[in-house]
């Protein structure tokens, strides 16, 4: 069965973005892009919010990316299938892309169950949240950043009930990021 796997910086009182959507905060070294890249390699699916599939589609379609912006990156993020969950977007237009109207259980698990690798989500804490109260996502990596941004998005926005994990790994990188692996408690 396929894994949906959370990859998200966090600050450290809960944020994955400003208020306004900016990432500026967190530090990017080739560790953590090493760390990303084995993710990438076991996944063959992005799922993203309306938000960040704006964001992300603007940044990777940029045709001035170069070999120094890692060209498996580049390649991943242009030619993946990715699934945007929006009730608003009108078309997607980055390759290989399907726009999906509800977060629907039944659909996520068929997802799941079907061939393919992993399913990685990136930012998009509304959709995380929502799958999160169904019980659909394998494994949160999160990339615990040093900093307190004190508002913006919050990683699980809409969360009224408790969710328990079970920590199964950390790692400590050089640019003072750590990395803490959860799994659902069951």
């Amino acid at each position: 069965m396929r894994k949906i796997s959370v990859l998200n910086w966090v600050s450290i009182d809960g944020f994955i973005a400003g208020t306004h959507g900016e990432t500026d905060w967190f530090p990017w070294d080739s560790e953590i892009e090493d760390f990303y890249e084995q993710r990438q390699d076991k996944a063959d699916t992005i799922i993203y919010g309306r938000e960040t599939y704006e964001v992300m589609s603007q940044y990777w379609s940029d045709k001035t990316l170069t070999a120094a912006d890692r060209p498996s990156f580049i390649n991943f993020m242009n030619n993946t299938p990715k699934i945007v969950f929006s009730k608003s977007l009108a078309e997607a237009d980055w390759n290989n892309t399907k726009i999906v109207r509800e977060v629907n259980k039944q659909d996520i698990e068929q997802l799941k169950c079907g061939p393919g690798n992993n399913i990685l989500i990136y930012g998009s804490g509304t959709i995380v949240s929502q799958l999160a109260k169904l019980d659909l996502i394998d494994e949160y990596a999160l990339m615990l950043y040093p900093i307190v941004l004190g508002s913006g998005k919050p990683l699980f926005p809409n969360i009224s009930d408790r969710i328990k994990f079970d920590l199964i790994r950390t790692e400590s990188y050089s640019c003072g990021s750590n990395l803490h692996i959860y799994r659902p408690h069951n």
